[in-house]
């Protein structure tokens, strides 16, 4: 299947800067701008907002609603290169069949109902667009950058691309939802496989640590807080911009000013959701504290479940007597570990900040596979430097690290084993095997799902595309 080719091929395109170039010359036609394939193809136009007419060379193929034109696939295969990725093996066919099946996804979950908010599309585009102006500088230099007449034009055809990319993404979710494996699956999975084909794992070390953070002052605190009651009652009071103020004052820096759509169910931390959903629209909150630090909230506009806003972030500031007094305690801890006072997991279980493992003796967990192996090639740089040349049963020295709002942290890290590399066992190795088996089973649906949507829709492909050999039935021979 092109499928097994869409992380590879789209793992780089699908960045930031590649996912509006790979795209700058798509023209996708969505629910409410259906057109007649046949026609479209046979007259080789497309309609503008303005309801003028041009002409469109090289049209590859159509899939339901949808028209691939022969500059995306080259426009895709330039994007691999700039991103550095091998493309020697990567063929057109190979890219025009993951474009088309893009597309199929795109079109079935129109077709489904399948719901994609503007508001939510619009805020992440507000985000890459903040981005885009980092990088570059201006808001100006993007829209030259990219060849846009205007902020608004390069904002439509964002619209256009991110809609069809989460109405992808959500139709994959919904073909493979609910599918899970069972242990008699597992194990026939393993079984089935040949001796000399089973997965080689890397050298894998399991991994625990001891996170001691510098104390934010009561003092520091109130600053955030005055600060935000400033922000609110000038905002209240006067009348001024909430957003202005969100762009030039909060820590937030991945939103700014933007709108955040903001639903019940989202992973968002409790206190800030709880805030969110107690306001009425244009309402402002009064300061309230997160583990990210101290915000308030405007709301924007209530939608049933759904609530767009803006929001301040102020992180108040650690200082340099509390970042002394964090390394004293940590270098404490590691001295009186080191005597055999206390064994390391006694330790982070008594002095550990880090709420997530330090009843579990400081052990951490991979994220990807839920148990405690970290195979070493797979480690974030930062960490596997820290750990590559431990020996099992070794503790680092004094480690300093940051979180995600930037406030400095140290840590001691242990290696508590090390696992060589080897071929896949069942005991050993029983979780990654069963992701291997789940991944198979969710494969094998999304094959069944494309077979029967590949004869149930409108497909037509033109040119050099029509000699290529696809795994899926593109061509309905």
């Amino acid at each position: 299947m092109n499928l097994k080719y869409i992380t590879k091929i789209t793992a780089g395109v699908a960045l930031l800067f590649s996912a509006l170039a790979a795209n700058a010359q798509e023209v996708v036609v969505t629910d409410s701008t259906a057109i007649q394939p046949e026609k479209e193809v046979a007259e080789n136009t497309v309609k503008k907002e303005n309801n003028e007419r041009r002409r469109v060379e090289g049209i590859a193929a159509v899939v339901g609603d949808y028209i691939i034109l022969d500059s995306d696939i080259d426009l895709m295969y330039k994007q691999m290169q700039s991103q550095n990725m091998a493309t020697a093996d990567v063929t057109e066919c190979q890219l025009a069949g993951s474009l088309m099946e893009n597309k199929l996804y795109a079109h079935h979950a129109v077709q489904d109902s399948i719901i994609v908010l503007d508001a939510d599309i619009r805020s992440y585009i507000d985000q890459q667009l903040a981005e885009m102006v980092r990088q570059l500088g201006s808001m100006e230099k993007v829209v030259e950058y990219y060849n846009k007449s205007s902020e608004q034009e390069l904002r439509d055809e964002l619209f256009e691309i991110n809609k069809q990319r989460q109405l992808s993404q959500k139709m994959q979710q919904k073909i493979v939802e609910g599918i899970e494996v069972t242990p008699e699956e597992v194990r026939a999975y393993f079984e089935e496989m040949k001796k000399d084909e089973l997965p080689i794992f890397g050298d894998e070390v399991e991994i625990a640590q001891i996170v001691v953070e510098p104390e934010v002052p009561e003092s520091e605190k109130q600053k955030a807080i005055d600060r935000l009651n400033e922000f609110r009652a000038d905002v209240v009071d006067n009348g001024a911009s909430f957003r202005t103020k969100a762009i030039l004052y909060s820590d937030d820096t991945n939103t700014g000013g933007s709108i955040l759509s903001l639903g019940r169910k989202d992973n968002f931390v409790k206190e800030f959701k709880d805030v969110a959903f107690s306001l009425q629209e244009g309402e402002v909150s009064e300061p309230f504290e997160t583990e990210f630090g101290y915000h308030i909230i405007e709301i924007d506009k209530i939608r049933g479940q759904q609530v767009d806003l803006r929001h301040i972030l102020i992180i108040p500031e650690v200082t340099n007597e509390t970042v002394e007094k964090a390394k004293a305690e940590i270098d404490t801890i590691r001295k009186r570990i080191s005597a055999g006072k206390l064994t390391f997991a006694e330790a982070a279980k008594a002095s550990s900040d880090e709420e997530e493992t330090k009843n579990d003796g400081g052990r951490l967990r991979n994220p990807q596979t839920g148990d405690t192996k970290f195979e070493l090639t797979k480690l974030d740089p930062s960490l596997y430097n820290q750990v590559v040349n431990l020996k099992e049963g070794e503790m680092s020295l004094r480690l300093s690290d940051q979180d995600q709002t930037g406030k400095p942290f140290f840590k001691i890290i242990k290696v508590t084993k090390r696992i060589p590399e080897h071929k896949a066992d069942y005991a050993t190795d029983y979780l990654k095997i069963k992701d291997l088996a789940l991944q198979a089973k969710q494969l094998e649906a999304i094959e069944k799902w494309q077979k029967e949507k590949i004869a149930d829709t409108y497909i037509k492909i033109n040119g050099k595309f029509r000699d290529c050999e696809y795994n899926s039935n593109w061509l309905k021979k």
